[in-house]
């Protein structure tokens, strides 16, 4: 008999899966392995939005796979040390695993293949199964990597995507190959109140619902903060209860100007991907433009706490970051508004906002939280890095009416449509009447104090 591990990373699915699609064409049996990496957990990614989230998936697929007449196997520690004591289990022949790009990836799965190797068995690496093109598969003539976005999509829109694969019907799991309980959502403290949930069974439902419904109107909605007309399917890319593969393939089956518009989305996800993995530093590191005076101290510390407890007194601002904590999620026009008021008018270190959505966001990965929040503070790939984005204008187009606003920040739900998004400029006891600050800054100074430091870099 032959036998093959699957180790799930960020693929958390049974449809459309080439590495479980390989291993079962080449084995007898398999052993489907999941490994709570104590490297991820050390480093603070292992957030309770995402574990909460993470529960849910990784139950899904147990489930998926015993209606199949397998079982998922669950271990915990250091993900090398973990896959070699299953192979010694199960006298595995093979390992197939998903193509990771964060240097944290990259690193495990060379430490992996020389451990696997030491011991005689294979490791098989498999593409585009976390992105739609592989990040090595579109590159420029004179270079790794695109640095820019638009010449990468026109590249990108070229390439064939290979079938989307079915999910199997069968899937035997030897025996003897011990596992710890599979994790429960209701374990873990600290989780958002209106976190959505996850698990491929979940992520394929809303797949279908978004295809049916809400792509058609997504090129001229999806900025509409109180409508919500985006997908809400970046939580099921992230852990991969969704394929990029099919879900490129099944909306530009739909058609139309939504559809291209959404792909297009999809293209920034693969585009960040290929950017990390040519340039793994950029998760930490700026990636372009260097600003090292960025506004440190006590005074830069209550702003930061302002933005972060939704208290900054720019409405649309606060009420983004109102519903990050409340939901783990956020609309995309939200995070580019608290990105550039954190990182141009308030003039704080692009890391310091990263670093706060990765403890709150679901769908928070490397790649697309760093390289975004880069973009945003001008030190990415934006080819107009000194882009600002005013807070009252932004409110004023994308929320008109006040409705997103008088959602997340019920203080000022009382407010008329011309008043809501600068209440500072209520007089007297109309003032008064709402409970809620001040403006942290004028837009005016940050603007200037931006422009002040812009020209001494």
């Amino acid at each position: 008999m032959t036998l093959s591990i699957v180790l799930f990373t960020s693929d958390l699915r049974l449809h459309d899966h080439p590495p479980l699609r390989a291993a079962l064409d080449g084995s007898t049996a398999v052993v489907p392995l999941f490994v709570r990496d104590e490297g991820i957990a050390a480093s603070g990614f292992t957030a309770p939005n995402r574990a909460a989230f993470l529960a849910d998936c990784l139950a899904d697929l147990d489930a998926g796979l015993r209606e199949r007449g397998g079982r998922l196997v669950v271990r915990s520690g250091d993900v090398v040390e973990q896959v070699c004591a299953v192979v010694a289990e199960s006298d595995a022949d093979e390992v197939h695993m998903a193509a990771g790009v964060s240097a944290y990836a990259q690193r495990r799965e060379e430490r992996l293949r020389a451990a696997l190797e030491a011991e005689g068995c294979r490791l098989h690496v498999h593409d585009t199964v976390i992105t739609a093109v592989a990040p090595g598969d579109v590159t420029p003539a004179a270079s790794d990597h695109f640095a820019v976005f638009t010449p990468y999509y026109r590249h990108w829109s070229q390439q064939h995507l290979r079938e989307a694969l079915a999910a199997p019907r069968v899937v035997r799991v030897p025996d003897g190959v011990g596992s710890e309980e599979v994790p429960a959502r209701e374990k873990v403290a600290g989780v958002s109140e209106g976190l959505a949930a996850g698990g491929e069974g979940e992520g394929r439902r809303r797949l279908t619902a978004w295809l049916r419904g809400g792509i058609g109107a997504y090129d001229d909605r999806h900025d509409d903060l109180a409508g919500d007309a985006t997908s809400r399917l970046s939580p099921h890319l992230h852990f991969g209860t969704l394929s990029p593969v099919e879900l490129v393939r099944r909306a530009r089956a739909a058609g139309g100007p939504g559809a291209a518009a959404f792909v297009r989305q999809v293209a920034w996800r693969d585009f960040h991907h290929q950017v990390l993995a040519a340039r793994p530093a950029a998760s930490d590191a700026d990636y372009r433009t260097q600003r090292d005076r960025w506004r440190t101290g006590a005074r830069a510390e209550q702003d930061i706490e302002a933005w972060k407890q939704g208290r900054t007194g720019y409405p649309v601002v606060d009420a983004a970051m109102r519903q990050l904590r409340h939901e783990g999620w956020m609309h995309n026009r939200g995070r580019l508004l608290t990105a550039s008021f954190l990182t141009k008018t308030l003039y704080v270190d692009w890391r310091v906002g990263a670093r706060y959505f990765l403890e709150l966001l679901v769908d928070g990965d490397v790649a697309n939280n760093q390289l975004n929040w880069q973009w945003m503070a001008g030190t990415g790939t934006d080819t107009r890095p000194n882009r600002v984005l005013n807070p009252v204008v932004q409110g004023k187009r994308y929320d008109p009416d006040g409705t997103y606003v008088r959602r997340w920040v019920p203080e000022l739900e009382g407010l008329t449509d011309a008043s809501v998004h600068e209440p500072w400029k209520l007089r007297g006891l109309e003032r008064a009447a709402y409970d809620y600050p001040d403006p942290v800054v004028e837009l005016s100074e940050g603007l200037a104090r931006f422009k002040n430091a812009r020209g001494r870099l």
